[in-house]
């Protein structure tokens, strides 16, 4: 833990409203408690009826040196118990904390180091639903730095994060009062706006977000996300943040969140649920907030369905169609899956389900590991199917992931591919296509199709056969061999060298190659001059991806007999051998001393 000057001095103060929630105290507690950092916690009782004060002061009187209970009056929503908290704390940080949600035992100590090593303002740590859907997109690696106009954390506007309390008390940043639902955003969004680095905790489970059994939670009751409460709230936030942040690319990005997840996402499920009057009203609201805050940057960062919305929210019919789009699940099913050449050619069923039109249907292929990277790939109608072949040379190194997506009034609509499947439709053989392999594999986890270019999490298969060994000059031995890969000669490009490795230490020398078409390779290994010990031979390939090593299968008869030579008073013995069972090149290097030689022809 990084020195602060004072051995006294806390370093988070865990700030924890507590209404009624008795039942969930335990664990909540328990879990900060566990954390390894100098920590202070004050509870917030925000007054219950139902024992948690009773319990709470327990806690206090155990913990006197940690816990701090305050009890005051209850009010509506967390905003003020989280206000008269953060009044208590004393803490470099503050972290907010539900009492029906728990931390994970590392989550402060993470935090923390990745704060100070930082100098963060904020720390996102990463939140898990149990029961509740939890923010994910900004979760996807470790961040030191995430910029706020080129990442996704403004995604995530709950207050579960760790907070520099210096930040908070320099801009006065406070949760709104007196509010059901949308306090800490208001909170969230002021503390963007002054943040200088905001870092993310990506590789560990540190916050915990339950839902009740009993549905007894705030943000679990039927009203809670009422739409035109919602768009009610968000003006307020949408207003503060415009305040700090001038008109340009960042407020369109910043924007882009709020219209999205905050006005068109109230003309979904909930708005094929109200009625005509209600809907009326719901895309009145929206129709203000466009009217305000819409502007050509923020258009062009939406997605389709969301641009469809912003030009018909005076078409009211066009909404609800629009929505039923957006809720159908897309059905969709893979029939086939075959080479044809290059191309990997995929057949299958899709629609939107209770809609029997659509404008198209398309195969999308997205890198997993570079997110602006995607292929679209049109199909062609044949019969009830359709039909899409894809040209794997066109992809670059990676692993791309397959959907399916149905296109239906200028939206369209994805669903992931091969889960659902004919019996009959089996993994098509891996294939060099140019230099590179290509591997089709469908995934472990939910057994969807992917393609693997390259062999990153796929195994290349190959095979290399040594044809003949000799010794030449200057303690060499001749290697010569052929390799093949998913059947096929690679280029002579793709074959890098020859890497001997020493079997207990993993020490590694890597012996260039010369390679000749038709996958024969010829090498002159020094192995005479490698260190005493049992050496196994790999042959190296580059195959678009990581480099790919595939171990020498030999004969006996192929080869060459053991050699000896003295040295300056040693003699040194090389033995090249096929292993017994799968007989592999490998070869046992000694160095003996001309004195220890004469004692053992002694004994």
């Amino acid at each position: 833990m990084p020195a602060t000057g004072n051995d006294d001095a806390v370093d988070v103060s865990v700030v924890i409203p507590a209404h009624n929630c008795r039942d969930y105290l335990d664990r909540c507690l328990t879990s900060v408690l566990v954390q390894r950092v100098k920590k202070e916690i004050v509870v917030v009782d925000d007054g219950s009826t139902d024992g948690s004060a009773a319990l709470l002061d327990l806690y206090a009187a155990y913990h006197r040196d940690i816990v701090r209970v305050v009890h005051i009056k209850g009010g509506d929503g967390a905003g003020r118990p989280r206000n008269v908290g953060l009044e208590h704390a004393t803490g470099r940080y503050v972290f907010f904390c539900d009492a029906d949600d728990y931390l994970g035992p590392e989550a402060l100590e993470r935090m923390v180091a990745m704060g100070d090593r930082n100098g963060s303002d904020i720390v996102l740590g990463k939140i898990v639903g149990h029961g509740r859907r939890a923010p994910q997109s900004m979760f996807q690696h470790n961040a030191d730095r995430a910029d706020l106009g080129d990442s996704t954390v403004y995604n995530s506007l709950s207050c579960f994060k760790l907070f520099r309390r210096d930040l908070l008390e320099r801009h006065r940043i406070r949760f709104g009062e007196g509010m059901l639902v949308g306090e800490d955003i208001i909170f969230t969004v002021h503390a963007y706006c002054h943040a200088r680095v905001i870092s993310v905790v990506a590789d560990y489970d540190c916050y915990h977000l339950v839902s009740r059994p009993d549905g007894s939670s705030i943000m679990q009751q039927p009203g809670s996300r009422d739409p035109l409460a919602w768009l009610a709230m968000i003006r307020q936030p949408i207003r503060l943040m415009a305040r700090h942040i001038p008109p340009g690319p960042l407020r369109d990005h910043l924007l882009r969140r709020h219209f999205r997840l905050d006005a068109f996402a109230q003309l979904g499920s909930v708005f094929l649920e109200s009625d005509d009057i209600r809907r009326k009203d719901i895309a009145r609201e929206v129709a203000a907030l466009c009217e305000e805050w819409y502007t050509p940057g923020v258009h062009e960062r939406l997605n389709s369905i969301d641009r469809q919305r912003a030009g018909a929210l005076d078409d009211i019919d066009r909404l609800v169609r629009l929505a039923r789009i957006e809720s159908a699940t897309v059905r969709r099913r893979l029939t086939g899956l075959h080479w044809d050449g290059d191309r990997l050619v995929v057949t299958g069923a899709a629609r939107l389900d209770g809609i029997s039109r659509d404008d198209g249907v398309a195969v999308v292929l997205r890198s997993r590991y570079d997110p602006h990277a995607e292929l679209v790939v049109p199909a062609r109608r044949k019969g009830g199917e359709f039909v899409a072949p894809i040209d794997v040379a066109s992809l670059d190194s990676g692993v791309w992931d397959l959907r399916v997506a149905v296109e239906l009034e200028g939206v369209v609509r994805h669903g992931r591919l091969g889960a659902e499947r004919d019996k009959g439709v089996t993994r098509p053989e891996p294939r060099l296509v140019g230099e590179m392999a290509v591997l089709p594999y469908f995934t472990r986890d939910n057994g969807n199709l992917s393609i693997d270019v390259g062999g990153h999490v796929v195994d290349v298969p190959g095979a290399v056969r040594l044809l003949s060994t000799r010794w030449s000059l200057g303690h060499r031995l001749q290697v010569h061999g052929e390799v093949s890969v998913a059947g096929a000669a690679p280029s002579a490009a793709a074959i890098r060298q020859l890497v001997w490795r020493e079997r207990r230490s993993g020490r590694e020398r890597a012996e260039p190659v010369t390679a000749l078409p038709g996958g024969v390779f010829t090498a002159r290994p020094a192995i005479g001059r490698l260190a005493p010990g049992t050496w196994d031979a790999y042959l190296e390939l580059d195959l678009g991806g990581p480099p790919a090593r595939f171990r020498i299968e030999a004969d006996a008869e192929a080869v060459a007999a053991p050699r000896r030579w003295p040295g300056a008073a040693l003699l040194r013995s090389v033995r090249p051998y096929a292993t017994s069972g799968k007989g592999r090149l490998s070869a046992v290097v000694r160095r003996m001393s001309a004195r220890n030689l004469a004692r053992r022809i002694l004994k």
